[in-house]
């Protein structure tokens, strides 16, 4: 992805200052939230990409829906501004969260089900999930995919395990048309 590289850069200088400033979980917070809000908003992602939109209007856009964000993260949004590259917020923030999890030691977990996870299911995929990475801290995230049709598809980090049922009639029909 275009940009990516940047967007690293700048999350790890974000951490590094909120870090000496004893501000990370504040900063981390507001990652969190600017990563949602802007997936979770066509318009919004749209206005950041778009070239057409004067800076100005994006920073008051910003400034009006995360005010009461940290001055860390108002000055991460100044400094993508000045270097026009206000485009990269949603991956900046995004990549701050995936660092501040690594720094703290905590593992997400994504694991993808038909149907939404039970609570004794969801105490033993996060104990199996302590048990594989060795992580005392877990964060366990469930999405939601009917189109799995059954099983689960467990992510850490860089391992995925597959035990979908659709992924074993897509291995089915390889087969069968191999044959």
């Amino acid at each position: 992805m275009a940009g990516t590289r940047a967007a690293i850069r700048y999350a790890k200088a974000v951490l590094d200052l909120a870090v000496d400033q004893k501000s990370a979980d504040s900063v981390n917070d507001d990652m969190k939230l600017i990563a949602d809000t802007i997936s979770a908003n066509k318009d919004l992602d749209n206005m950041l990409q778009s070239p057409v939109v004067r800076s100005a209007v994006k920073k008051s856009a910003l400034t009006e829906i995360f005010k009461s964000s940290d001055s860390i993260t108002i000055g991460l949004i100044d400094a993508l501004i000045a270097n026009k590259r206000l485009n990269l917020l949603g991956l900046v923030a995004s990549e701050f969260t995936v660092l501040y999890d690594r720094l703290k030691e905590t593992q997400v977990a994504k694991v993808t089900t038909a149907v939404p996870l039970t609570d004794e299911l969801r105490t033993k995929v996060l104990n199996k999930v302590k048990e594989l990475t060795g992580s005392k801290d877990v964060t366990l995230e469930n999405i939601i995919d009917e189109d799995i049709l059954g099983g689960f598809i467990l992510r850490v980090g860089d391992i995925q395990y597959n035990a979908s049922v659709a992924d074993k009639l897509d291995k089915l029909k390889r087969e069968f048309t191999l044959n």
